[in-house]
Parts: structure tokens; C-alpha cells; sequence
């Protein structure tokens, strides 16, 4: 239920980036102010998982989880009845909360299962982040099929019936948890004060964690709203193709998330980011490349052009499946760490690293859209997502060195930390302790 009610929350919380063109047209907004809608969304779905991740541990993740489903229900409906521009940012904002709901689900995921099989539960119920391809496949059609109608209530077809059909699904999903769910939750947090629960957050370890969420997280949420533009404005394909093409990068970056808890259960979470963060460098330094050619300037006054380049549309597409593929089992590596090392403080510790990685997909579409402004080419975000992977492989493979070659030297070629009586990891057995 609580993967249900999750991925119902994200495909609401992501919805306009399909519903943006239509938002665009009938607004008359620029790319920039269209991308401000979106980026309100995101920011408030990640500002708040901090807090609603430790009331989760403290109150227990069913009661919070129940309650955001009311709240986004409310926030939805509300969004159909937009008239301006200033109104869509606050709507945006609002109906953005449902976004928390994934520090929620840790929480509440993390106190049922064993350390052994938190991996895959945690990468099982993460894997709704799929919900970011529902609108890509529900909205183009419903969108075509409602314009210009007028329903129950006043609410009007086209873009703005599909807030309305979430609005009740959320109703619904929420009386589903209240029926289906133990009423009985397990609360780790109940007896601990606000102190206990942010003193891992001064552990350097946790802001790491937190950019690499930023690359593997908070630009799927970018990509996610910024792809269907993409595809319409550079590819020249209508918004339903855009959506489906752009389902293309959402359900590998989402349904390989249970694959990366495992592998990261089995193989240990460090390889798993190596994996991620080269692929995602290969696939992205492609990306980054202009369409265009190198002129030289000869001798006798003449020119001549070499090394002509395009992306086609296939290849265009296959590379950003890489890069979803890669996304997603980085995104289950990533939480496979905090359970590890921070085994009383999920709620805690994986609301600031959902918190800041959300935040990473608040700050990257905008600024998609004003380095294609600058620079007129709409490639330029795959060069930003390229210098943010970067960053994160440095630092990791930077960090694995340092920590190998102070606790054993002899190791100092291996991914993984040593089982030692001063690792932070000594009471799990070897195969937990390589994750």
C-alpha cells in the first residue's frame, strides 16, 4: 500500500511537466515561466521530507502517510481551477507536499523489514517513482478527448480534468490504507527528543549521500519535466509521442530501483554508485555534444568543415534509457547506505538526503532553461548533469581511498570497508557489512 499510495503521489506531484505545454498555450508563458511551475512543485515535495520523515519514526509512517493523501487530494482538485499565472506557482507549490510521502515510506518501510531485506524493500517501494509516467500516458488522450467540455461542479476537460480524476484517486487510495493496512505502527522514533534524531545530520557522510542523490534523484525529477518539451521543440514529435518517449526514460530510472537494492544487498551499495555515476558520465558526455561541425580556416583563404555530428531521435532516446537504467539502480544505492550506517535514524537521516536531492530537482529545470537561454542550445543540460556527476565520482572514489588506506593500507585497491572493531558497521554480518 504504501508503494501504491507513493506512486499515486509522485505521478501528481510531476504531472505538470506533461501538462505544461498546455499550461504554455493557453497562458501565453515562456519556457522560463514554465519551468518556475514545475520547479514550485518540486520544491515543495522536498523542503518538508526532512520533517515528515522524523514524524513518520515518531507517530508512525501510516498516520502521516494517510494524511498527506488528504491534503494532496484537496491541493489537486484546486489546480483545475487556476485562472492566472501567479495562481498556477502557488497551486503548484501547494499540490507539490505530496512529494514528501517518500521520506515517509522509508520510515515506515525501514521499520518492517530486516537489515537484510531492507535493500530491496526500500528499492521495491521507491520504484513509485514510476507515477512520473502515468500523466505521460493518460494525459495526452484524456486531454484531446475532454476539450472544450464542462463536467459536474464546473470542472472543464482538457488539462484541467486531470487534476480532478487525481484528486479522487488520492481520496480513494487513502481509504484503502485506512482498510488494508495494520493499524498498529511501529513508531523507532516515539521516545526520542528532536536532538537525538538530527545529531547523525553533522556526519559528513550525510551530506555526501545527499549529492549523490542530487545526480541520481533530482535530475530524474528535472529530466522527468523537462524531456516532453524536449522532445516536442527539438525532435519535432506531437505531445503524446513526447510522453511516451519520455516513459522510456521513467520506467527504467524507476522500475530498477528493487534490482539496485538487491544488487546493492548482494555486491554491496559502493559498487553500485561506481556503476551509476561512469555510466551516467558516458551517456550524458554524448548527450552534452552540439549538433554542428568543426570549420577550419585554410591557408589559401578557403574553408573547410570536418566532423560533422547530429543526434538522431533513436539514439537520442536509447542514451537517455541508459542513463535511466543507471539512474535507477543508483537511486536504491543511495539509500542502501543509511539503514547501514545510520540504523536508528532513517527517518532522519533519509529525509535530509530526499530533502536535499528533491531540492536538486527544484534548482536543475530552471536552470535547463536559462542556460538554453544563454546559450541557445537546449543540450546544455546534459552538460550540467554531466559536471554534477563528475563532482560526485571524484569525491566518492576520492573518500574510498582516503578511508581504505587509514583503516588497512594492504586493501587500499578494494571498493568496500574493511570489517574492523572501529567500523561504524562491526555488528552486521560480512555480506552487510560490504553494502
Amino acid at each position: 500500500m504504501s508503494t501504491i499510495a507513493f506512486t499515486i503521489m509522485f505521478a501528481v506531484w510531476l504531472m505538470f511537466g506533461i501538462l505544461g505545454k498546455p499550461i504554455q498555450n493557453e497562458f501565453g508563458l515562456t519556457d522560463v515561466e514554465l519551468s518556475w511551475i514545475s520547479a514550485v512543485a518540486v520544491l515543495n515535495g522536498s523542503m518538508w521530507r526532512l520533517p515528515a520523515g522524523m514524524l513518520a519514526d515518531r507517530i508512525g509512517g501510516r498516520r502521516v502517510m494517510i494524511a498527506m493523501l488528504l491534503i494532496g487530494a484537496v491541493a489537486s482538485f484546486a489546480v483545475s481551477f487556476a485562472n492566472s499565472y501567479p495562481m498556477l506557482l502557488v497551486l503548484a507549490f501547494l499540490v507539490g507536499f505530496v512529494g514528501n510521502s517518500f521520506s515517509v515510506g522509508v520510515s515506515w518501510n525501514n521499520a518492517c523489514f530486516s537489515d537484510r531485506r531492507k535493500g530491496f524493500a526500500l528499492g521495491l517501494f521507491g520504484a513509485g517513482n514510476v507515477g512520473a509516467s502515468v500523466t505521460k500516458f493518460i494525459g495526452p488522450a484524456i486531454i484531446a478527448a475532454t476539450a472544450g467540455a464542462t463536467y459536474t461542479l464546473g470542472v472543464q476537460g482538457g488539462w484541467r480534468l486531470i487534476p480532478v480524476l487525481y484528486a479522487l484517486l488520492l481520496l480513494a487510495t487513502a481509504a484503502a490504507t485506512v482498510a488494508f493496512t495494520p493499524r498498529h505502527d511501529r513508531m523507532p522514533g516515539a521516545t526520542k527528543s528532536v536532538g537525538q534524531m538530527l545529531a547523525p545530520l553533522s556526519d559528513v557522510r550525510v551530506w555526501r549521500f545527499s549529492l549523490y542523490y542530487v545526480v541520481v534523484f533530482g535530475a530524474y525529477v528535472a529530466l522527468s519535466a523537462y524531456l516532453p518539451a524536449y522532445y516536442v521543440d527539438n525532435f519535432g514529435v506531437d505531445l503524446a509521442t513526447a510522453g511516451l518517449l519520455t516513459a522510456t526514460f521513467i520506467f527504467p530510472a524507476s522500475l530498477l530501483r528493487p534490482l539496485g537494492g538487491w544488487v546493492s544487498d548482494r555486491w554491496g551499495a559502493r559498487r553500485a554508485m561506481y556503476f551509476t555515476f561512469f555510466v551516467m558520465l558516458a551517456a550524458s558526455g554524448v548527450l552534452m555534444m552540439p549538433n554542428g561541425h568543426i570549420v577550419l580556416y585554410q591557408p589559401d583563404g578557403g574553408t573547410r568543415d570536418i566532423l560533422h555530428y547530429s543526434i538522431s531521435l533513436g539514439l537520442f532516446v536509447a542514451l537517455v534509457f541508459v542513463m535511466g537504467c543507471a539512474m535507477g539502480i543508483g537511486k536504491a544505492a543511495v539509500y542502501k547506505h543509511i539503514p547501514t550506517y545510520f540504523p536508528d535514524n532513517v527517518g532522519s537521516v533519509g529525509g535530509l538526503v530526499g530533502m536535499l536531492g528533491g531540492l536538486g530537482g527544484f534548482f536543475l529545470p530552471p536552470m535547463f532553461a536559462y542556460a538554453k537561454a544563454w546559450t541557445g542550445m537546449a543540450n546544455t543540460a546534459f552538460g550540467i548533469l554531466f559536471g554534477l556527476t563528475a563532482i560526485c565520482l571524484v569525491w566518492m572514489h576520492w573518500t574510498v581511498h582516503r578511508m581504505l588506506g587509514a583503516e588497512s593500507p594492504h586493501l587500499s585497491d578494494e571498493l568496500e570497508v574493511p570489517v574492523s572493531p572501529r567500523s561504524p558497521i562491526d555488528s552486521l554480518t560480512h555480506e552487510e557489512a560490504r553494502a
